[in-house]
């Protein structure tokens, strides 16, 4: 599990592509303190294991699942990687809860400045994952964790301190680019528990209570 505060840019220094599998050589300083094989790191916001470590240098295999659900197909030698170990037992808990396991990409499509900060508007490719995504919640792009600020017209838009935009890659990014998001893992739960109910045989309903349902949630004062 990450916080979705980054911790470090680091560098990929090296790509093996094998058709649409894989092997990342990422360079970095202040995570390599500590880092082990087997290791999780969160690259651009999805969780890979670490398979290699040699001086500043560490690999990750990146699996066909993988990349086609995420923008590192479109990395490059020399390319920006914002970097999050997994979050410590005994860690500050800073940003919020985020997995690693990304729900798709989206694209960059403005970017302007109010005052102090930088406004991006951001559209995701698959227009299902905003019922995960409301005002004022969090959402990870390319890890970050970060408060969605509105939401219309197919896209929505996020809010960077000058802190934020120095330490992490959105630094680099232009309209155009692509990014990866997770939405709030809470939402994601939360429906499926609704739901299934729905999809369960009726036998296995009584097994478990008959699930968890909006009549459950205002008996017991959720709603």
């Amino acid at each position: 599990m990450f916080t979705g505060l980054i911790e470090e840019i680091g560098t990929l220094k090296k790509i093996d592509r094998r058709g649409e599998a894989m092997v990342l050589g990422i360079q970095a300083s202040h995570i390599m303190h500590g880092l082990a094989l087997g290791d999780s790191v969160a690259c651009n916001g999805v969780c890979l294991t670490v398979t290699t470590i040699a001086g500043s240098i560490f690999t990750v295999d990146v699996m066909p699942e993988t990349y086609r659900l995420s923008s590192l197909k479109e990395l490059r030698s020399g390319s920006p990687i914002n970097l999050e170990r997994a979050m410590a037992a005994n860690g500050r808990f800073g940003g919020h809860i985020v997995q690693g396991h990304v729900d798709g990409v989206a694209t960059i499509e403005g970017i302007e400045s109010n005052q102090n900060a930088v406004i991006f508007h951001i559209k995701p490719q698959h227009s299902e994952l905003f019922r995960y995504i409301i005002p004022k919640g969090s959402i990870a792009v390319d890890g970050i964790s970060l408060t969605v600020v509105s939401v219309d017209n197919g896209s929505f838009t996020i809010s960077i301190i000058p802190h934020t935009l120095k330490e992490t890659v959105l630094a680099h990014r232009k309209p155009g680019d692509t990014v990866n998001i997770e939405c709030d893992v809470l939402g994601k739960y939360i429906e499926h528990m609704m739901n299934y109910r729905q999809s369960t045989p009726n036998d296995a309903q009584s097994s478990h209570g008959g699930g968890l349902t909006a009549d459950f949630l205002q008996q017991n004062g959720y709603m």
